[in-house]
Order: structure tokens, then C-alpha cells, then sequence
């Protein structure tokens, strides 16, 4: 059977992006990392796990290649002490483990966070790929192609629309979710060449690169939840997290995410100082609307123009909802849609909702406070009530 994955750099920017500001700035972090299916899957996935342990064997052996580190090097926020490190860098599979516990698949990497925290797209990827190979791949096609048409036509129709203020555009955040890379790979080639006005660029490295489009991705909740472990008083994470980014990026990569404690939690702590000098925000739970009103409002108290600012939407969207949010928006500020699943596993077959989520640092445990009941993932309920009583969310998560 072909491997899942082909090449390291088949993977979210961020996971790089991250990657690097941790390398800089605290290398010796050790991380835990869990892996955690939220669904019903269709089969135990505990049956995949001698597959899965060897696909990741086979990505162990991957380096990244001279025209990869070439790539890479070219995007302007990367630096060269970072490319070189990656010349050399291959993952050690003795920190992961691959085993089971009845019907439930647990995967669980341990190690440097400089060596383990690259894993989890990866092992999201296999997970899904090897989960949909028992299925009818060509039913999926055909079904996965009439759908991927359907969006095409909604957006094509929507072009009809009079103009407002900025301009709609998306990009596939679905290398976690996906049916199958050659899947993802076909939909993210169609968007380009049937919808350049509004597709915009992708999360997936080796696909920025096949098809020159702007690789899209800032930071996941790893980066800030990291900072809850670091020494900080926990109270003054969030800020230490944004103020090592500001540093690490010097402007680039301006998009904060907002919701590893929540949005009010979070816009307590984006201050004047991180609202001029962010670009914008990303949603990733809560409802979105209320999101960007309490977003367009933060920043109407700080006298902050709008039109200059961005406001990111990725929390299980698909094409009517980006519209409609759109819609709603566009007339006061830039947007942005990060679309998963619904692109790269809309086939007529029901995705398995897996995540690999970081749990513990320099053996603390960490954790999000989501916006969405279900999301929160932290099995020391101690430090949970511990962070609440911190941010005085009683009751949320």
C-alpha cells in the first residue's frame, strides 16, 4: 500500500511557523501530545493500529528535500538558522507511541516539543487516509466531485452580488481532515483554476508549492497553551505568548488566535499595544458572530480602524456559511475563510472528528477554555477549575 504521507512539508504552515518560535525561544520545552477522536467512527479505529504504527515508521524516515528547504527558506518569515536545523532534522519514532485500549486508538507523542509537536498533522492525516481506504474510493470521487461542482456554482452565483467594501476569500485548511491527500490535492488544483478570483491559498505546504499559491497560517492553541507551562504567572500567559510572537515575527504572521481561554479572556488581554500591532484574528469556537461583533467592537474602543484589520473564520465552515458571514461583515472589515473538511472530506461519507492536541508541558498539564461546550480537552480537572478561577470563567468549557 503507497504511504499516507510523501514529503515533511505536507503539512499546516503553522506547524512550521510554531515550530520555529518555539525552537528560538524555548527549545528544551518537553510535550505531551494526545490523540482523541470526538465521534462514532464506522469501525473501531483501534483496528488500524498496526497500519498506523507503520506509516509513522515510513515518516521517520523522511528529511526535508534540497528544493523543500529551498521553498521554505524563500518564504521570507523563516529563518536560515531554522532551515538548517530542518536539514538535519528527522523524527525519532521512540516518541510515539501507537497502541490500543479496547475499541479506542490511542496515540500519544512524548518528548522535546522541538521533536514531537511536528507529529500531530501527520498522525491526522494517516488516521483519516487509512480510516477511508476501507471505503469505496470511487463512489467518494464521484459523490466528492459532484459536491466540490455545487460550491463552485454557489460561488460563481454569488460573484453576481454587488461589491462591498472587501473582497471574499478563502482558503483549504484541510490537510487534518481529508479523505486522502491525492483527494485534497484535486479539489485545492480545481479551485484554482476554476475560482482564482476568490480562492486564495492553502494551509498544505507541499501544495503552496506544487501550485504556487500562498501557503496560509499563523499559530494554533499549542503556541499560546505552551505559554501556560513556561514560568509565566498563568494570569499573563496570553500576553507573554503574543509578545513572543511579535518578537519572534517582527509583523509577519499577524493573525491571533483568540479563544485558548476565550474571546473575553483574550480581548482583556489584547491591549492597544497587540491590537496595532496584529494584523487581525482567527475564530476557532463560539459563535461566530457574536465573535466578530465583540471583535469589531474591542477595537472601536481602541479607536483602531477596521478596514486595516482582519478577521479570520475556521471553525468548521462551509462555503454558505462563509458566505453568509460575509455578508455580514464585509462592509466593516477584511475577512478571511479557512475552509477544512467540508473541501477536502465532503464525499458523502461522515468524517471522523479527530484531533491530536498538546496536554502536557515541562510536565504541567495545559488546556483551552473553548467557546464551544465539547472542545475543551484537559484531563486534570484541578488545573482546569485552577484556570477558570484565573480568568474568572466559572462554568465555561
Amino acid at each position: 500500500m503507497n504511504a499516507v504521507i510523501h514529503s515533511l512539508l505536507e503539512t499546516d504552515l503553522y506547524k512550521f511557523t510554531m515550530w520555529q518560535a518555539m525552537l528560538h525561544r524555548h527549545p528544551a520545552t518537553q510535550a505531551e501530545y494526545r490523540f482523541v477522536c470526538r465521534n462514532a467512527p464506522a469501525f473501531p479505529l483501534a483496528d488500524l493500529a498496526d497500519e498506523v504504527g507503520r506509516e509513522l515508521d515510513q515518516l521517520c524516515q523522511l528529511t526535508v528535500q534540497p528544493d523543500e528547504l529551498a521553498y521554505l527558506q524563500g518564504l521570507r518569515f523563516m529563518k536560515s538558522d531554522f532551515i538548517d536545523f530542518l536539514r538535519i532534522f528527522r523524527f525519532q519514532r521512540e516518541f510515539i507511541d501507537v497502541r490500543t485500549d479496547g475499541n479506542t486508538l490511542s496515540i500519544v507523542a512524548r518528548g522535546p516539543q522541538v521533536h514531537v509537536m511536528g507529529f500531530e498533522i501527520y498522525v491526522l492525516a494517516i488516521v483519516n487516509e487509512l480510516y477511508f481506504r476501507r471505503f469505496d474510493r470511487d463512489a467518494a470521487w464521484q459523490e466528492g466531485t459532484r459536491r466540490l461542482d455545487q460550491k463552485i456554482a454557489l460561488l460563481q452565483a454569488f460573484g453576481s452580488e454587488p461589491a462591498r467594501a472587501h473582497p471574499f476569500e478563502f482558503f483549504d485548511f484541510g490537510v487534518r481532515r481529508r479523505f486522502s491527500g491525492a483527494w485534497q490535492a484535486e479539489v485545492v488544483r480545481t479551485l484554482k483554476e476554476r475560482l482564482p478570483h476568490y480562492f486564495k491559498g492553502t494551509s498544505n505546504v507541499a501544495l503552496a508549492k506544487q501550485l504556487n499559491l500562498v501557503p496560509i497560517g499563523t499559530m494554533a492553541h499549542e503556541y499560546l497553551q505552551t505559554y501556560q507551562a513556561l514560568g509565566v504567572r498563568l494570569r499573563d500567559f496570553q500576553k507573554a505568548a503574543l509578545e513572543g510572537w511579535v518578537q519572534e515575527y517582527r509583523g509577519d504572521l499577524g493573525v491571533a488566535l483568540t479563544d485558548v481561554v476565550g474571546m473575553d479572556a483574550f480581548l482583556a488581554d489584547f491591549d492597544l499595544y497587540f491590537a496595532k500591532l496584529f494584523d487581525g484574528l482567527r475564530h476557532d469556537s463560539g459563535d461566530p458572530v457574536e465573535w466578530g461583533e465583540k471583535a469589531l467592537a474591542h477595537y472601536a474602543r481602541l479607536r483602531i480602524s477596521t478596514h486595516g484589520k482582519r478577521l479570520v473564520f475556521s471553525d468548521g465552515l462551509d462555503v454558505p456559511t462563509a458566505l453568509g458571514l460575509y455578508r455580514h461583515f464585509a462592509d466593516r472589515v477584511q475577512l478571511g475563510f479557512g475552509i477544512g473538511t467540508n473541501l477536502s472530506n465532503d464525499v458523502g461519507l461522515k468524517p471522523i472528528n479527530i484531533v491530536m492536541k498538546l496536554t502536557h508541558a515541562n510536565g504541567q498539564s495545559v488546556a483551552k477554555l473553548s467557546d464551544t461546550p465539547g472542545k475543551t480537552l484537559c484531563d486534570n480537572e484541578t488545573f482546569l477549575a485552577y484556570l477558570r478561577q484565573v480568568f474568572n470563567l466559572t462554568g465555561q468549557g
